[in-house]
């Protein structure tokens, strides 16, 4: 008989992984500190932008999901190194005030409005870049100048003895 016989969780043989209590204990941990700007130190009610930034050798690429936008709904700006997307998602209409009677559980669509800055390696000349809304992504590309492509160099990585 080993050791983990006598614990509590591995009585039930037949119990799913997703159902051990630590599992689900990491699941709401994880939640925690995903949450914890909006939950914490934020209103529950603020539009946040999820992105990604990636590189090639020539430019920098952002791509910003804003759902139900469409690019009057948007504001991407140039100020030196710093790019900021910013916009306003609006309400069409009220659904907390649609039916009398009707009851609400759980309450996640939310609309307001949302800024992002973002900070890039090198001075960025704003009548270069080129932005876009296609399917509620937007994406913003950002050229790199002659100086900081000219500085880049591979360096071979070589296996070690």
């Amino acid at each position: 008989m080993s050791y983990l016989d006598y614990l509590p969780t591995s009585w039930n043989k037949n119990r799913k992984v997703e159902e051990h209590p630590l599992v689900t204990l990491r699941n709401e941990v994880d939640s925690l500190f995903d949450d914890f700007g909006n939950g914490f130190f934020g209103s529950r009610n603020e539009f946040s932008v999820r992105s990604n930034v990636s590189e090639t050798d020539k430019e920098f690429s952002i791509t910003a999901e804003l759902p139900g936008l469409t690019e009057a709904d948007v504001d991407v700006s140039v100020t030196g190194d710093r790019i900021t997307i910013k916009g306003e998602k609006k309400s069409e209409k009220d659904e907390r005030s649609e039916e009398k009677g009707r009851e609400f559980h759980r309450i996640e669509r939310v609309s307001g409005s949302f800024q992002r800055v973002m900070t890039m390696p090198f001075m960025i000349d704003p009548d270069k870049v080129q932005a876009a809304v296609k399917d509620g992504v937007l994406t913003v590309t950002i050229p790199k100048p002659p100086e900081a492509i000219e500085n880049t160099k591979k360096i071979k990585v070589a296996h070690a003895k």
